[in-house]
């Protein structure tokens, strides 16, 4: 039988970026079953939601605005929000590629976390997770736009996390290798399966493997940890 460990978010306000599918959406799920008042920002509508571009600075801030507004506070934040890209090499990678990739998975990060992070100081309280990758630790070859991304995603996590170490705010990040979500769907099926190979256990991770470890990180339970990085690797990274 395997069992899972169970959190009481009641009265806690969560937000998700990204949230709409994959990843984001096993996130915003997680939430809601532990009890958390629990808000998408996605480009794609829903219910419980609000439609935001995470790489434009003034709709995140509208969207905080909106959501205090409605919930009355803040005090879980999820930046999942990614692109992926094509894979090719370096040299061929095309510039507006490579700025969609950047803005996206580093400039939302950025902008979402600059929108919340003032509320969650003036409250004592807080929790941000960030979805990062392997590949922001590694570098991943033909990916060298996503691996820049999300190594400065890990970059900002660390550098916030001492900022705001002592606010009662805590910053850490989870990087997990290749899981099963839609956005694979965007790389070549070589790559895909270059990085299962590279896993001990020989699989993709799943959604609901990273929702696990993101509401440990966003829970009260997480209590001695800021400016950290966690592996979801399946056995691959190495430091």
């Amino acid at each position: 039988m395997t069992s899972r460990a169970a959190y009481d978010f009641a009265g806690r306000v969560a937000v998700v970026t990204g949230g709409a599918q994959g990843i984001g959406a096993a996130i915003a799920d997680a939430f809601r079953t532990a009890g958390a008042t629990t808000v998408v920002w996605d480009r794609t509508p829903t219910p419980d939601g609000v439609a935001v571009d995470v790489t434009d600075a003034a709709a995140v801030a509208q969207a905080a605005n909106e959501t205090l507004s409605r919930c009355g506070r803040i005090d879980v934040l999820v930046n999942n929000a990614g692109y992926a890209g094509v894979t090719v090499p370096l040299v061929d990678y095309p510039l507006e590629e490579w700025r969609r990739i950047l803005d996206v998975n580093l400039h939302g990060a950025f902008h979402a976390c600059r929108a919340v992070v003032p509320g969650m100081v003036e409250a004592g309280y807080g929790r941000i997770v960030a979805i990062g990758s392997l590949a922001g630790k590694e570098g991943t070859p033909n990916a060298s736009a996503y691996s820049a991304a999300k190594a400065g995603v890990l970059a900002l996590v660390k550098s916030l996390g001492k900022e705001l170490a002592g606010s009662g705010v805590l910053v850490n990040a989870i990087a997990p290798a290749a899981v099963r979500t839609p956005l694979l769907d965007q790389m070549s099926p070589a790559h895909v399966e270059t990085m299962i190979g590279k896993s001990p256990l020989k699989r993709l991770g799943e959604p609901e493997e990273v929702a696990a470890l993101a509401l440990w990180l966003a829970s009260d339970s997480c209590s001695f940890n800021t400016g950290a990085v966690f592996d979801l690797s399946g056995g691959r990274a190495t430091y």
